[in-house]
């Protein structure tokens, strides 16, 4: 799709880089774009960890001088310890990020370009914190946009799935947190004490992974930052954004759903065919849409003076929206990539909507199937969280589902739609004390091909709540129920409708001792339960329509061609040994060469081995280097990380390993080594 570059706007911006003061005395560095007026003007945020003078950059700089341009002063902030923030890192989201948020936007309110006003924006990380700082209230905080955040740390975000550890994620994210936080700040911003602050930093570095696996299940450490425990904190204006294809959709759901009811607070929802990623990026799958011309219509909203926040003739109020608008896609044979989706807008007035019927469909048979998979059972889930690259949807499901126990509708008469969070109801009789349930939901083609729709997980443990840990009597009989993700999919007629169970999802779930065993399923006591949409509610309904994408002139980075560019995703299987293993390059982002003269290269690789038959032979693998050079300054500093998960029966083990380089120089080395008990994982 064509995304429009915007070179003439309303106003002039300017570009600034400052510090911002801090209470306890650090100074945040901050990069803010303004228009050339003589009036105060509303403030936007968007503050994380990610380093704003490389990193996000180029993203930036498609969309903070467009907000400039149309009357609003952007800011991009970085998080305390990270880029050329003072200070020391600390873990996501933890209470010293979210109060130097606070005073972040008290600081921005305060300044005389300043209307007072601030809204905040961000997609993952800043999504989070947006969310999250708008259950705290701070005055100024008017409105905020969060996209592809979660209201649920412990259940939707990247460490647990339906109580299971996320060991495609948890630990590949713990590893690409720990080279992030060991890059060096800049010293083309922060000068001759660059490497004396680089130091302090990573002396005060302890992975991720330790906090995140000491706690699974879901205590206190996940509720705190959870909004989803008291909707009725926010006050702001919410608008929530994901794609059907990132792992954090449930999340529009479910504020939809509670913050009009419990909090008062104005919320409208859209979810769209997108990956992980702003929606105006057209990156696949697309259609993408004009969504800087959207959240500016939301901005005017709640951040202008009351007299302007009616919409100007002839363009529809923001709040006379539908609650929830979604995309149904058609249906689309299995590919890893899809730069362009079929499909409709549709529109909802509650959530949930009164147009949708949870429908049971029952399993066909009557007798007990036991249900046993092999370890490599997930080879083929696709990537947990897709960017937008050619090898990141699921491939053809139909060896995942030669390896899962199938049950499948009849040939389809008429169209079904589905839009929402589709359940199963489960009877299960286990001879083992742990194990899980991965359900999985596939349009099934009349030529065989099975693509995914869905799907969802349970760790038996966790079948009476997230923050229990209850082992499963062997011999007992038990009726477990959980949801999969939300979608909105179109099954056409002729096709099947497939539910696919497995005892196995590696390498998104990591499996439990004795889970070999598997277990058995009376399907004459189970059902799938479909949010089935009547395709008939938007009928007289006016059609919902974006603008075409637009962005502000975009950065100038080169990106040079690697010599040597690795495939993306490698399964390789070593048949005498019955051994599996995946071998994932991320492409975060290769070499990139700025205008200012900085050149910035990474390199990580994943991998994840198992044996078909041993649930303990699973283990992670995460390599990172990373080179920020500046030829002008003389300077050249190197990270490089190795990262190791594996488990036995007891406990998780993980090794960690950190060296940075100034030059030839070393100036860090460390080995972490940390065994940590299997408590609920």
């Amino acid at each position: 799709m064509h995304i429009r570059t915007a070179d003439q706007f309303p106003h002039q911006v300017v570009r600034e880089d400052l510090w911002i003061p801090l209470p306890d005395g650090k100074y945040l560095y901050a990069r803010v774009w303004r228009p050339v007026t003589d009036e105060p003007v509303p403030v936007l945020l968007e503050y994380l960890p990610y380093r704003l003078s490389d990193w996000t950059a180029p993203r930036d700089a498609q969309r903070h001088p467009w907000y400039a341009g149309h009357g609003y002063a952007s800011v991009r902030v970085d998080v305390r310890g990270h880029g050329n923030s003072e200070g020391l890192p600390g873990d996501e989201y933890d209470e010293t990020e979210l109060a130097d948020g606070e005073a972040v936007i008290a600081w921005l309110a305060d300044r005389p370009w300043s209307s007072g006003r601030v809204g905040m924006f961000g997609i993952s990380w800043g999504g989070f914190n947006s969310l999250q700082l708008a259950a705290r209230a701070p005055e100024a905080l008017k409105a905020i946009v969060t996209v592809c955040s979660a209201d649920d740390r412990y259940d939707n975000d990247v460490h647990y799935m339906g109580g299971s550890v996320l060991a495609v994620d948890m630990h590949a994210w713990a590893s690409t947190m720990l080279a992030f936080v060991s890059r060096p700040p800049d010293p083309a911003q922060v000068g001759e004490g660059w490497r004396e602050m680089w130091q302090r930093r990573l002396e005060a570095v302890d992975p991720f992974i330790h906090t995140w696996l000491g706690h699974q299940s879901r205590d206190a450490y996940w509720r705190q930052g959870s909004v989803c425990e008291d909707y009725s904190t926010v006050k702001a204006a919410v608008l929530a954004v994901g794609g059907w294809h990132d792992p954090y959709r449930d999340t529009v759901l479910r504020l939809v759903e509670h913050l009009p009811r419990e909090s008062g607070a104005p919320v409208r929802g859209l979810i769209g065919p997108w990956s992980h990623q702003y929606p105006d990026r057209g990156l696949p799958p697309g259609p993408a849409i004009g969504f800087l011309q959207e959240t500016l219509r939301w901005w005017d909203k709640w951040l202008k003076p009351e007299e302007r926040t009616a919409a100007p003739a002839g363009e529809k109020d923001v709040m006379d929206e539908p609650l929830l608008r979604s995309w149904i896609s058609e249906s689309h044979p299995p590919a890893t990539v899809y730069p362009q989706l079929a499909g409709r807008w549709v529109g909802d007035g509650a959530w949930p909507s009164p147009a949708v019927a949870m429908t049971p469909y029952e399993l066909p048979g009557s007798g007990p199937v036991l249900v046993r998979s092999p370890q490599q059972t997930g080879v083929d889930a696709g990537r947990f969280f897709p960017f937008g690259n050619d090898s990141d949807l699921p491939p053809d499901q139909r060896e995942e589902d030669g390896r899962s126990v199938c049950f499948d509708s009849g040939a389809l008469e008429g169209r079904v739609e589905v839009l929402g969070r589709p359940r199963v109801r489960l009877r299960i009789t286990s001879d083992v004390p742990r194990g899980q349930v991965v359900a999985r939901v596939c349009d099934v083609a009349p030529d065989g091909s099975s693509t995914l729709v869905t799907r969802g997980v349970l760790n038996l443990a966790a079948r009476h709540g997230r923050d229990q840990v209850v082992e499963w009597e062997p011999g007992t009989t038990e009726d477990v129920t959980f949801e999969l993700n939300g979608i909105g999919h179109a099954f056409p007629p002729g096709h099947r409708i497939r539910l696919a169970l497995s005892s196995a999802y590696w390498p998104w779930i990591w499996p439990q001792p004795g889970s070999e065993a598997g277990w058995v399923l009376d399907p004459g006591a189970s059902t799938l339960e479909l949010p089935v949409r009547d395709p008939a509610a938007d009928a007289g309904s006016p059609p919902i329509r974006f603008a075409e994408p637009e962005q502000a002139e975009p950065l100038g980075v080169r990106y040079p061609e690697p010599e040597n560019q690795r495939p993306e995703r490698v399964v390789v299987r070593d048949v005498a040994a019955g051994e599996w293993r995946l071998e994932v390059d991320p492409r975060y982002g290769g070499t990139r060469v700025y205008p200012d003269g900085l050149e910035f290269t990474e390199d990580a690789l994943e991998s994840y081995v198992v044996h078909e038959g041993d649930p303990l032979s699973a283990s992670a693998h995460s390599a990172w280097e990373i080179r920020l050079r500046r030829p002008d300054l003389g300077w050249d500093a190197r990270v490089t990380t190795r990262s190791r998960l594996r488990a036995d029966g007891a406990d998780f083990i993980a090794v960690n390993e950190v060296r940075c380089e100034d030059g030839d120089e070393e100036v860090f080395h460390r080995v972490w080594e940390r065994r940590i008990p299997r408590t609920a994982g």
